[in-house]
């Protein structure tokens, strides 16, 4: 190796290696003071990419917590308000029991009233008023909101709520108006339940096939078997009046049968007997008010005599079949070709829904127990709708406490990859740290000897 004094090669060598422990030294030092294994991108810029994108995901996921345990509260909220509303309804359930006992007078039943009616008004109230922060929850505002339970666009849960008000709740009924099948002037029951061909009707999406000869009751028995969502139930009210001692034939209802010559015209006896035999039968001045459910109807087999039913005439034979009415908690819909003449003009030919009595417009007051039957099937649908709403609502926190579960633990693993890519691994940047130490000490200590090389040349020219 040549001797120069302008070249100092040793001393450039050594520079060059001491700043680079010197740049390891410094690396290692912001790393371990920062924690960070990735400080600017020229660290690792791939790394610090995909590291800012979990961390992205990993506050993504700690806001979708938040948000499905609001969405927790919120439910639990409505779910408290609706049920001291089943409460409220249970009360006036059974306040409408006690009004429609017979030792009720009209007086009774208006003191009873004046409790419902506070009670329609409570439970509008509890409706109106039943917010979560500034957004209300049961007066029909609601709708559907989506929760966002996710780190990404829309990964989200929906939750409904209805209106629970007192108006809004109830009964939804379709009902006969009159004959269920047939014209007035059917003198037979087999007349009255005869079509002018097959029907199929849809109910809520079901499908109900009803044969030409099939009458209020055996249609109730097939829409109930289709499992729709809606109940059928036959219900026949007529009078029978003009019995005398003359009338020789058969009243025939139901499953039984009465001859008419076997009471000598005591309609007080024949309506003792029907009573006797399950059906609603009072007497007044030789007239009998029949009320039934689940048959097809009654019908006057006379040979002679003046008994008549309904609005009928005393000539011969007369019947009255009984009226389909549907019933459901929820919208009915209903179509079909025959709608109109199965249900006695009860919907228009094409179809359409039922009619909501709601727990509002229920009234028990009143001379007889009508209003409080009435009310008491009323209470019930609408017991039914707050009961699959509440039920709705237990799902949906139950749903939310899962997802809650599941965003925990995906964090978890999210920001244990974070980890790996960006935080310092202590053990190995000390050992590293150490080296460039030593590095560094022995870089200086040879550039200090390297710099004294050239005074060799000094002892040349001596």
């Amino acid at each position: 190796m040549a001797l120069s004094v302008i070249t100092n090669s040793s001393s450039i060598n050594a520079q060059r290696n001491l700043s680079k422990s010197s740049e390891g030294l410094a690396t290692s030092m912001q790393r371990l003071s920062s924690g960070m294994r990735i400080n600017s991108a020229k660290d690792d810029a791939a790394g610090m990419q995909i590291a800012n994108r979990l961390t992205s995901q990993v506050n993504g996921l700690g806001v979708a917590q938040r948000n499905a345990n609001d969405g927790i509260s919120m439910a639990q909220t409505a779910e408290g308000a609706m049920q001291e509303s089943s409460a409220i309804l249970q009360r006036m359930r059974d306040l409408a029991l006690q009004s429609a006992n017979g030792s009720n007078g009209a007086d009774d039943r208006a003191a009873l009233q004046k409790e419902v009616g506070a009670l329609q008004q409570e439970l509008t109230r509890i409706a109106e008023t039943t917010s979560f922060g500034s957004t209300s929850l049961l007066d029909g505002s609601f709708g559907t909101k989506q929760f966002q339970v996710g780190a990404n666009a829309n990964e989200t849960i929906n939750v409904s709520l209805g209106n629970m008000s007192a108006d809004a709740i109830g009964e939804y009924a379709v009902s006969g108006a009159g004959s269920v099948l047939g014209t007035a002037g059917d003198t037979t029951l087999a007349l009255q339940n005869a079509t002018t061909a097959d029907a199929t009707l849809n109910i809520n999406g079901k499908t109900v096939s009803v044969a030409a000869n099939d009458g209020a009751e055996k249609i109730a028995v097939k829409i109930n078997d289709a499992a729709s969502g809606v109940t059928a139930s036959s219900k026949l009210e007529t009078t029978l009046t003009g019995l005398d001692s003359s009338d020789v034939g058969d009243l025939k209802i139901g499953e039984d049968t009465y001859a008419l010559a076997s009471y000598g015209g005591d309609a007080a006896r024949l309506a003792e007997a029907m009573v006797a035999d399950g059906y609603d039968v009072v007497e007044s001045g030789g007239d009998l008010t029949i009320k039934a459910t689940g048959v097809d109807g009654i019908e006057l087999i006379a040979t002679a005599g003046l008994a008549s039913l309904g609005a009928g005439t005393a000539a011969g034979s007369q019947a009255v079949s009984s009226t389909l009415e549907l019933s459901s908690p929820d919208k009915i819909g209903i179509s079909g070709a025959s709608v109109d003449e199965i249900l006695g003009g009860g919907l228009a030919a094409t179809g359409g829904s039922g009619k909501l009595t709601s727990v509002e417009s229920m009234d028990i007051s009143g001379v007889t127990s009508d209003g409080a039957q009435s009310a008491i099937q009323t209470i019930d649908a609408a017991l039914a709708q707050i009961d699959s709403q509440r039920a709705d609502l237990g799902a949906v926190q139950n749903r939310f406490s899962h997802t809650i579960s599941n965003l925990s633990n995906v964090a978890e693993n999210v920001s244990a990859s974070r980890s790996r890519i960006e935080d310092t691994d202590f053990a190995s940047e000390t050992a590293v740290m150490t080296k460039n130490q030593i590095l560094q000490q022995a870089g200086t200590t040879i550039l200090a000897q390297s710099n004294q090389l050239p005074q060799a040349a000094l002892s040349l020219l001596g």
